[in-house]
């Protein structure tokens, strides 16, 4: 089915990147990359294609060895230049091609862990191909919930805390009110259409969490219905420093589980980075990209 094919878009992406910029890294100081340029050759590098290539930006093959151990090298080479100039430009920031602090400081940003670029034009520069003025974006394939398929039931596994349940079933409703689709409880897991639940570390998805720091969730695109929250990052229904907003996340996540992939509009819930200083509502991006995909 489509969505398999879009799961092993994701364990491929997932496999060459175990591990993203987190507080938790191994880059024991983010400043030794700060002014990073093409042919400089420093401790880190090879943390910073790792993320690149996760999130679709850096498109190293990797089925042989050598492009392997480029990846694995700190080599600042014309490559990672190209991918940081696309994620710069994707992310609103200041188009160098130079690892500066505001760069970094957005890796470092908790996020959702579904790539953000999907495939690349062989024959143009992806960056120039990358159009700003579309915002909302769709899976590869229009992967999508069948027409006959308007109302879906859920289901809340693995000891799912109670206090945010409420935070999860607004985060539907907000979503019903702009859109096709209905949602109620199902009576168990295997009937449900979405499953809900906190994961950790490797969680037989393909997809490991990172542990607090980094990722904090992901979820499938259609019809697969799995949304995953990181249980060893901190959570809170409410706005509370150093702790990620359920609601916000939920919002996010339950945007791909519709079939929504990453806006690169920063006010759109679809946006990949988790804001938990403000509750976010859906953008009138979010409900046009919905209403694109369902019409």
């Amino acid at each position: 089915m489509a969505f398999k094919s879009l799961q092993l878009l994701f364990l491929i992406l997932a496999s060459i990147a175990s591990h993203v910029i987190s507080k938790h890294n191994s880059i024991l100081s983010p400043r030794r990359l700060y002014g990073c340029r093409k042919d400089d050759n420093v401790e880190g590098i090879h943390s910073i294609k790792k993320y690149l290539q996760r999130y679709g930006y850096l498109s190293h093959n990797t089925s042989t060895d050598s492009n392997i151990i480029e990846l694995n090298s700190n080599k600042f080479d014309d490559s990672l230049e190209s991918a940081i100039r696309l994620y710069q430009k994707w992310s609103h920031l200041n188009v160098s091609g130079i690892i500066d602090q505001e760069t970094l400081d957005q890796m470092f940003q908790p996020r959702c862990g579904v790539p953000d670029v999907f495939k690349f034009n062989s024959s143009k520069n992806l960056e120039d191909d990358l159009e700003m003025s579309s915002h909302y974006a769709l899976f590869p394939n229009n992967e999508k919930w069948p027409d006959y398929k308007r109302h879906l039931t859920y289901m809340f596994t693995n000891n799912f805390p109670i206090d945010f349940v409420p935070s999860m079933t607004e985060a539907m409703a907000r979503w019903a009110a702009q859109s096709l689709f209905t949602f109620s409880e199902a009576s168990d897991a295997q009937s449900a259409d979405i499953n809900i639940s906190f994961q950790v570390k490797d969680h037989a998805d393909g997809f490991a969490f990172d542990g607090p720091g980094g990722v904090v969730g992901h979820a499938f695109a259609p019809t697969d219905g799995r949304l995953h929250l990181d249980g060893d990052d901190t959570w809170s229904a409410g706005l509370e420093e150093k702790k990620v907003n359920v609601m916000n996340a939920a919002l996010h996540e339950l945007g791909h589980v519709l079939g929504l992939a990453h806006s690169t509009l920063p006010q759109a819930v679809m946006w990949p980075y988790i804001e938990s200083n403000a509750l976010k509502n859906l953008n009138d991006d979010d409900i046009a990209g919905i209403h694109a995909l369902y019409p």
